[in-house]
């Protein structure tokens, strides 16, 4: 009992109190004194309503600095640039490639923050805003945007506005003038996003032109092949509020291909005359639903039948998967997330059904608590990478609507460990917990999975944990004219960007954290939280019966259901109130990090290897880099009841390791050095080489040629300007895709040469360690090109000279061997063969030609040339003299 005691208190004054009182007492008395003791440490770990108070008003004074600086010095641009404080409009700013296509000149940020505002009670602040909406913003803008950022900012943003509007006017306090302006608004977007659903499989474009969408002569984009999984299956939410938020929900059951003949049935009964918009928006609305969930058919279809699991890029024409990694981070995410709230939301089954088949698959092969590791769809025992992605830190949240509270518990303690480690969480991190890259832009998941656990378990260590995420962000992201992304955690430099996801979302889950449903100007239980935290009514579940137009196949779900498998978990009823359930899970990864006391690793680490019972050709390749592996029943172990049993998985012991760790590697500098006129070789921008393609050390006079922008930028997929390209060196961004993919399609089309330039504004290689490329992990034998990375300061240069001189022509080269060097003065470096002669063998002319001679003058070496010196008085004595001869130690060792 004692030392279940010591477990679950943890205090180490209390348990010396209470053993100090056990002398010459009976158990009875030492029970009653744990207990207290027990009940005084649970009290310290509490936070009082005082504390949540100054915290709350903390944040909402965080949020006010943010939205005010937007409002001050940006608005209506879409986005803050925080540390010019200036607002961000697209074409007036660098190019980003696509991390712009979020910005469609609609004040994004504005938009995005409507229901925030409402959730802080900033209510005069939310109807000042709701009127700039409907009067400065347009969506007809004549720009190419991403649908899926499109849809859950702005569509979504959008709806949460006029769902919080109406319930406002509803209540006659405020917003008694609202005429469902952002409704419409609403209806206008899913209009203008519908042309993006023209594809052959069903799976949406990525991109839309507001104005002339996809495939319009002036669209500018609809070239695109490929989509990511999230991208695809995020739409059902939005999709189906717009439906019946319109008030023609009735509609919403009937697929496209009966809707001609319902819309005369319908008019016959003189249903349509109560309908509120024309027939062109009343078939939109329901393609809008259709299409949404025709795609997450397709998806559904597509999963890898053996493993259950899906990829993370799709081609939007067949069908087919583009790169089959399967995790729940970045490009898979929200596509779980909508499937189990477009349960909640619409009542509808069969969403349920698939996320609980996925849910089992995720469990079995991605979960390896407290990891969420990517595996192959294809083959799922393989794990794909050895890092994580920032964006998986929602899923804990999502399990807590599950109702899986352990793994839950396992993977969010594992994230918060990183965070104590490096400040906030990297974009990527490796699963020895270390940077892999170490951008971070103020992400929200995090702090959106500590909000759902505080509200399922009650336990006060969820609000230590978000106390430390505001204290993080005032102290490390905060400037004066808001706050800014981290371009790297190790250095804590900042970026000169805030997404709008930070203002709606990151302020809305600490601030419901750390309230009370009296501070509160709605009930948040009857909401449910979009993927960008928007709130849709849950009440528009019961405004129409499941649809019963959708006819996907039915999901065969395992006899073994657990007490979750059809459950709409309620904060309220289903958990209990026992903070020490989630401590007891959380300690065993409480120093996961090595954060809080020293580290020190197990004597023998296992690892675990998919190496199949046949096949010993992996075990060879690990010998070949100095690793011994041995089953660990082979080995002594001492404990082999802890040993699992995997068909085609050994679990090893590392028996020997290299014995000193390999020297970092030398990162050789290349520059792309400008040789036309007016540059003529003076501007020298440094670059980074690739470890795959042409190697340049090995051309003696590099690569040259004229530059080329791709198009896309990006450079993921088929290369719109192929003709103009070839024969040319491309500039292409870095992102969306792995360099490899770049290269290839740049190749294709014909380049001669690539220059990647990075997508992180304001990098350079004066502050950042140059890196060299790496491939994707298959051969990149038939990749030929020289290809060279430049960061974003050097990048600018040049395609400003680009912009500016049109033709500029570019010298692909080692850094040593610029154009210029061979001016500077040159080490003579050779190879000596040294001997000593014998007494009279240089007066006996044994030597003939020009030689070498090194003679000893006042303790220095001096390097004579006899063939321009003629034996400059003919070697002085002292070298003869045994004295001389004696000192060769005291020659300096360079």
């Amino acid at each position: 009992m004692m030392q279940s005691y010591m477990r679950t208190t943890g205090n180490k004054q209390c348990w010396e109190s209470a053993s100090a009182s056990t002398t010459g007492m009976m158990w009875k008395t030492l029970l009653v004194v744990s207990l207290f003791c027990w009940g005084k440490c649970q009290e310290s770990q509490n936070m009082t309503p005082e504390e949540k108070g100054a915290i709350r008003d903390q944040i909402v004074e965080m949020f006010d600095h943010a939205y005010g600086s937007y409002m001050k010095y940006a608005y209506p641009a879409d986005e803050l640039m925080p540390l010019s404080c200036r607002g961000r409009v697209r074409g007036q700013e660098p190019n980003r490639g696509d991390i712009d296509d979020s910005l469609g000149k609609f004040s994004l940020t504005l938009i995005d923050t409507l229901d925030t505002l409402v959730v802080l009670n900033k209510l005069d602040e939310f109807e000042e805003a709701v009127k700039k909406a409907v009067s400065d913003v347009r969506l007809d803008n004549d720009v190419v945007v991403s649908v899926f950022e499109t849809n859950i900012r702005v569509l979504g943003g959008l709806l949460g506005g006029h769902v919080m509007a109406d319930l406002l006017r509803q209540r006659g306090e405020r917003m008694q003038w609202y005429r469902d302006e952002l409704l419409h608004m609403a209806k206008e977007l899913g209009h203008r996003l519908l042309p993006a659903f023209n594809t052959t499989s069903g799976l949406p474009y990525p991109k839309v032109n507001l104005r002339y969408g996809v495939l319009n002569p002036l669209s500018r984009t609809g070239t695109e092949s490929d989509t990511c999984t999230a991208c695809a299956g995020t739409m059902i939410l939005e999709f189906a509020a717009l439906s019946r938020l319109s008030g023609n929900s009735v509609f919403e059951v009937l697929p496209y291909s009966s809707f001609f003949f319902s819309f005369f049935y319908f008019f016959m009964l003189g249903i349509i005359a109560e309908c509120s918009f024309h027939l062109k928006e009343f078939k939109h609305v329901i393609l809008l639903q259709e299409h949404a969930r025709k795609a997450l058919d397709v998806l559904w279809e597509r999963r890898q039948r053996g493993s259950d699991l899906v990829g993370t890029v799709i081609n939007i024409h067949n069908g087919e998967w583009v790169r089959r990694d399967s995790g729940v981070g970045a490009g898979i995410d929200s596509y779980y997330e909508y499937l189990m709230k477009a349960y909640i939301l619409l009542g509808d089954n069969v969403f349920l059904d698939r996320f609980n088949v996925h849910y089992s698959a995720i469990m079995k092969y991605i979960s390896q608590p407290p990891l969420l590791l990517n595996v192959h769809m294809h083959n799922p025992t393989v794990s794909v990478r050895s890092w994580m992605d920032s964006l998986l830190a929602f899923f804990p949240g999502l399990q807590v609507l599950r109702g899986d509270l352990k793994p839950a518990i396992e993977t969010h303690e594992m994230l918060y460990q990183v965070t104590k480690q490096h400040k906030f969480l990297p974009e990527a991190f490796t699963t020895e917990f270390r940077v892999h890259w170490g951008q971070h832009l103020l992400r929200p998941e995090f702090a959106e999975s500590t909000y759902y656990l505080y509200k399922a378990t009650g336990d006060p260590y969820y609000l230590r944990v978000g106390q430390s995420i505001v204290e993080k962000l005032n102290a490390y992201a905060r400037v004066p004219c808001g706050f800014a992304a981290v371009q790297d955690v190790r250095t804590g430099t900042h970026e000169d960007r805030m997404d709008s996801f930070f203002l709606a979302e990151m302020f809305k889950y600490l601030y419901l954290m750390f309230s009370e449903k009296s501070h509160l100007p709605i009930d948040m239980d009857g909401y449910i939280f979009t993927t960008e935290a928007h709130l849709l009514p849950i009440s528009l579940s019961t405004t129409q019966p499941p649809c019963p137009g959708n006819d996907t196949e039915t999901v065969r779900i395992s006899q073994e259901e657990d007490l979750f498998t059809h459950s709409c978990p309620s904060t309220e009823t289903l958990f209990p109130n026992n903070p020490s359930f989630a401590k007891t899970i959380r300690d065993g990864y409480k120093y996961l990090t090595g954060v809080g006391r020293a580290f020190h690793p197990l004597p023998i680490r296992e690892i675990e290897l998919p190496l199949h019972d046949n096949g010993m050709e992996p075990v060879e390749f690990f010998k070949s880099m100095g690793i011994s592996l041995t089953p660990l029943n082979e080995a002594n172990m001492g404990d082999t009841g802890r040993l699992k049993e995997h068909k085609g998985v050994y679990r090893v012991k590392l028996v020997a390791e290299l014995s000193q760790a390999p020297e970092e590697e030398v990162v050789v500098p290349h520059v792309v050095q400008l040789i036309s006129p007016p540059f003529l070789g003076r501007t020298v921008l440094t670059a980074g080489p690739a470890k795959f393609g042409m190697d340049l050390t090995k051309q003696e006079h590099g690569v040259k040629g004229s530059i080329v922008k791709a198009s896309p930028y990006t450079a993921c997929g088929p290369i719109d300007n192929a003709a103009g390209l070839k024969g040319h060196i491309a500039l292409a961004l870095r992102g969306d895709c792995m360099f490899a993919a770049k290269a290839r399609w740049l190749q294709k089309a014909g380049a001669i040469g690539a220059i990647f330039i990075d997508h992180r504004e304001g990098s350079n290689s004066e502050e950042t360690p140059l890196f060299q490329m790496v491939g994707d992990g298959d051969s990149t034998e038939d990749i030929t090109l020289p290809l060279v990375f430049l960061f974003s300061r050097e990048g600018a240069v040049l395609t400003a000279a680009l912009e500016k001189h049109h033709n500029v022509d570019v010298l692909l080269l080692p850094k040593e061997r610029q154009l210029g060097r061979d001016k500077m003065e040159k080490h003579v470096s050779m190879n000596l063969k040294l001997r000593l002669a014998e007494e009279g063998e240089m007066e006996g002319g044994a030597a003939s030609g020009r030689t070498l001679e090194f003679v000893l003058e006042n303790d220095e070496v001096l390097l004579k040339d006899e063939g321009v010196e003629e034996l400059r008085e003919k070697q002085q004595q002292s070298c003869t003299e045994d004295s001389d001869r004696t000192q060769p130690s005291q020659i300096p060792d360079s």
